[in-house]
């Protein structure tokens, strides 16, 4: 790990000013945003946010990117009503921090979202996309859940599932080339047992000189040498759920 005092290199980034285009429901035990198209669709997508929680800016952004995309969006609290990490925490007390946020104990909240999506909002076709803390719980659902169709992970923190790799559904895995967090390594590991267990579609994709976070934690007109291949992951990101919803 490249930081020790800094266990997950999340930090809030470009952390965009933006007050969202939908609006926070109760659905059962939890609360959630959801942001729906202009026309009537039965296809929707399940936001997992980060470290820093459902109401995050940024995370609600790429929820209203997706609604603009034809998607019933929605992002749920899946550490349900329990504090958000904040940047002026103490780096060292985020192990024990993130040991109650479990992202491999989501089911209970992604099982009352895809009731909600089915009676509420007419869903019938159900993706999953999730960012660090969030891409690690799509890797646990679409390992578990037979509910969902696609989901795609975005630098999902591998180690916390080395050992699973029978996907049920097809799975799109987005990487940053220079995330410190998870070490190209695992990427190409994870690509071998892939290749080894897995029998629906995936894909494993790297993007040049990106860090952790960069899909949806950067503004997009920061850095210029970034903006390309921040478009690109959203971009793909979107196409992956065209094809398989």
């Amino acid at each position: 790990m490249a930081n020790e005092s800094r266990p997950c290199p999340c930090d809030i980034g470009d952390r965009f000013d933006y007050g969202g285009r939908g609006q926070e429901v109760q659905v059962e035990h939890i609360k959630a945003y959801v942001c729906k198209p202009s026309a009537s669709t039965d296809r929707a997508v399940i936001v997992i946010h980060d470290i820093f929680g459902w109401q995050l800016p940024n995370t609600r952004y790429i929820a209203d990117m997706l609604a603009t995309n034809g998607y019933i969006a929605i992002c749920p609290d899946c550490f349900v009503g329990q504090e958000a990490w904040k940047p002026s925490n103490d780096w060292a007390s985020f192990d024990d921090w993130v040991k109650t946020r479990d992202a491999g104990k989501t089911d209970k909240e992604i099982d009352v979202v895809i009731k909600y999506l089915r009676d509420q909002c007419g869903a019938k076709k159900i993706g999953v996309i999730g960012f660090c803390w969030g891409g690690a719980a799509v890797q646990h659902l679409m390992l578990k859940n037979p509910h969902l169709k696609t989901g795609v992970s975005l630098y999902g923190v591998i180690r916390r599932f080395e050992d699973k790799h029978s996907l049920l559904h097809p799975t799109f895995f987005i990487f940053g080339e220079k995330d410190d967090i998870i070490p190209l390594e695992q990427v190409t590991l994870l690509e071998q047992k892939l290749k080894q267990n897995c029998k629906v579609d995936y894909e494993v994709k790297i993007y040049p000189g990106q860090t952790h976070g960069f899909v949806h934690r950067k503004r997009e007109d920061i850095n210029p040498q970034d903006k390309p291949y921040i478009e690109e992951g959203r971009k793909d990101m979107i196409n992956w759920l065209n094809k398989y919803l």
